[in-house]
């Protein structure tokens, strides 16, 4: 039994079943995708069949300086993540990767290159379009759908909020209608954007709406909500993809079909042992993998950890420079690195030798 991270494998398969050509060119990689334009299909993997990790980019976008993306860079990226964290999911342009202080531009290169450079590497390469002006999320999706992007995903408007379901629901078929073959995804995240729309509530004849409706990013610590999302969902083709690192476990008691996380980027491969051994089912050796990973995250937390402490730590484990992170967050202190660096290195994992 099989449980990737989606740092590693995404539920949802797209089966392109119709012709049409949409070509985009970059100075890198030229894309030829085949549209399909009636009908998505998906073929569903049961949560104990696979289970899928997907590594954020949206954790660690690299750049040059504090005014330059660094494209370069992540060839190198995937394949560090395949081969040293067992992770071929990535979830491109999110809160990590400060995709909301990118431009349209510079995320539409990211997205290209995440494309190019994970083709026959990553199983997919889901981009976030979310953006608080619906025309800003509508170019995104179209430009994702034209690159050959696995999924899109859309993080609810958080400046002018909406103020119940359907109004949230009228924003996401708006940028879902863009991208008609492409999984569409919902990236619930209420301690950042304010929102707090219950998904459960949220999904209530949601597939009418929007027909390409796959699933949800769910990074919220309501367990609750996310069981009776499962619960009352589960005849249904829908991928719940858990998005807290620390209470991934937990989660997979529920029934999480998948994770998505920054820290998959640098704890993949520990975290993969840990879905193993609860599929044998070996929960006394999950809840330890767990508690080690739950371990690090309280030390890191108390010295104030956010992305650009997240960078720091990727770039210590992987050799990676993952680069500076944009105005107003600023770069981590050399005391944290330290501090960070001293307490991963003191972990004794159960695979240790």
């Amino acid at each position: 039994m099989q449980f990737p991270l989606f740092a590693g494998k995404s539920v949802a398969f797209l089966i392109l079943s119709r012709e049409g050509e949409v070509k985009v060119t970059s100075n890198r990689c030229r894309f030829t995708v085949c549209v399909q334009q009636l009908q998505v299909k998906f073929n569903y993997l049961p949560a104990l069949a696979q289970m899928s990790l997907c590594s954020q980019e949206d954790s660690c976008f690299p750049q040059q300086s504090k005014s330059q993306i660094n494209l370069p860079v992540i060839g190198q990226y995937v394949d560090y993540l395949i081969s040293k964290q067992n992770v071929k999911n990535v979830f491109v342009n999110g809160t990590t990767g400060e995709g909301l202080s990118l431009n349209i531009q510079e995320r539409k290169q990211l997205a290209e290159e995440w494309v190019c450079q994970g083709k026959d590497k990553l199983d997919h390469v889901i981009v976030h379009v979310g953006a608080l002006s619906l025309p800003e999320s509508q170019e995104l999706a179209r430009h994702a759908a034209a690159i050959g992007a696995s999924g899109i995903a859309v993080i609810a408007p958080f400046l002018f909020k909406p103020t119940n379901k359907d109004e949230l629901i009228a924003f996401l078929q708006k940028v879902a209608s863009e991208a008609p073959a492409v999984p569409f995804y919902y990236y619930h995240i209420p301690p950042l954007t304010g929102v707090k729309i219950r998904v459960e509530e949220l999904l209530d004849g949601i597939k009418e709406r929007i027909p390409t409706f796959q699933g949800v990013k769910f990074s919220d610590r309501d367990l609750l909500d996310f069981a009776q999302c499962i619960h009352k969902h589960e005849r249904e083709q829908l991928a719940f993809l858990y998005g807290v690192d620390e209470q991934l476990l937990s989660a997979l008691a529920i029934g999480a079909h998948g994770a998505v996380g920054s820290t998959y980027n640098y704890l993949g491969r520990k975290t993969n042992l840990m879905l193993e051994a609860f599929a044998k089912p070996d929960l006394a050796l999950a809840r330890k993998y767990q508690f080690l990973t739950g371990d690090f995250l309280n030390f890191v937390i108390k010295l104030g950890f956010g992305v650009a402490q997240t960078k720091a730590v990727m770039t210590l484990v992987s050799g990676i420079p993952m680069g500076p992170p944009r105005l107003p967050l600023v770069d981590a202190s050399e005391e944290f690195i330290v501090k960070a660096k001293a307490k991963l290195d003191s972990i004794v994992w159960p695979d240790s030798d």
